[in-house]
């Protein structure tokens, strides 16, 4: 398409970290997963390839990136996403010149290496010529002031069973690196239960290092046992929880309830004005349970470019493809989940 200005595309290079970090922060479309540093968290975690594109005027400001991952494996393919393991990506650009060009490049890219597909991951409907899914939301609380505003906000039903898991004796814990190991051991549990491969415990250490000053894990106890846990991200006025875990025979005490109850008033004291649940199905249980708390849905558009004009893919957990492993991962000893685990999922996004 012609552009309306000159604009041009090109691969990020170790120079220009400020401009992208500069755009990245006063754009309104922008994301935690547009930081650069994520680049390095990736490709020390996975060992994928990345390529991060910046559009740039005619006067070289930049105005629009594109953070991309190619996946590649025999049994899923190669593709590219933008971001896997995480709910955002995608193109974040100024103008629509820059959308436009940063497309073609990530279409050009995909199209020398052979792949499959492009996975784009949007909140905003901005590329009508793409096929695209809408499945998914994120569920947003919008954040009073103060913690006895938040409170207020909840029905009594609420507020009793936030009461419920500190009776029984639990306590919650908000930390960094010194939380990890406590994090891990919930979760690696919790992913092998819903028989889902586990991330390794090196993927959350590197983001922990990478942004010392937006990252905190918090952990709920039962006496000195870890029973619940989330792993906390900040960006601008957000605070995100992508990862939260609880044991099941802990449940009947609601420690989910602690937990988020916790990191509710984590993000109230620390200045944070909206709270993301993470990605959901509308319907579903974990979104009945996100919209407890007053939470509303953000529908996701994830847009595709499919060589050939091929399916939308399907590499989740509901695609019948792959309910026989699942099934099997699920009685698989929790020592072999955490050797196998890292190795499958880095190339499901």
């Amino acid at each position: 398409m012609p552009f309306k200005y000159p604009v041009r595309s090109r691969l990020y290079s170790d120079g220009d970290r400020n401009r992208w970090e500069d755009f990245v922060e006063a754009s309104p479309d922008s994301s935690l997963y547009h930081r650069i540093s994520w680049k390095g968290v990736i490709e020390r975690s996975f060992g994928h390839k990345s390529y991060y594109l910046m559009a740039e005027d005619h006067s070289g400001a930049v105005i629009g990136v594109l953070p991309l991952v190619h996946l590649q494996s025999f049994y899923f393919g190669s593709f590219f996403v933008s971001l896997p393991y995480f709910n955002y990506g995608g193109v974040c650009a100024a103008t629509e010149d820059a959308r436009a060009i940063l497309i073609k490049e990530a279409i050009s890219l995909a199209s020398k290496n052979n792949a499959s597909h492009i996975e784009l991951r949007h909140t905003s409907d901005h590329f009508d010529e793409l096929p695209s899914k809408k499945a998914k939301v994120s569920m947003l609380l919008d954040l009073p002031d103060t913690i006895e505003g938040l409170s207020r906000s909840f029905s009594s039903k609420l507020r009793s069973q936030i009461k419920r898991p500190e009776k029984e004796g639990m306590r919650s814990v908000i930390g960094k690196g010194n939380e990890l190991e406590n994090f891990y051991s919930v979760f690696a549990r919790n992913m092998r239960d819903l028989g889902t491969p586990v991330y390794s415990k090196g993927f959350f250490k590197n983001i922990l290092d990478a942004f010392p000053e937006a990252s905190w894990i918090c952990t709920v106890f039962h006496g000195d046992t870890p029973v619940a846990s989330g792993f906390l991200a900040g960006f601008k006025d957000r605070l995100e929880i992508p990862w939260a875990s609880s044991l099941r025979e802990y449940n009947r005490y609601s420690p989910n309830m602690l937990l988020y109850w916790s990191v509710l008033k984590f993000a109230c004291e620390n200045g944070y004005k909206v709270f993301d649940f993470g990605r959901c199905t509308p319907g579903e249980n974990t979104y009945k349970f996100k919209e407890q708390w007053g939470a509303k849905p953000l529908t996701h558009h994830w847009h595709y470019w499919m060589r050939g004009g091929r399916e939308l893919p399907e590499l989740n957990p509901s695609n019948p493809r792959y309910r026989a492993a699942i099934g099997i991962w699920k009685k698989l000893p929790l020592s072999i989940t955490k050797l196998l685990g890292p190795m499958i999922v880095k190339n499901i996004p």
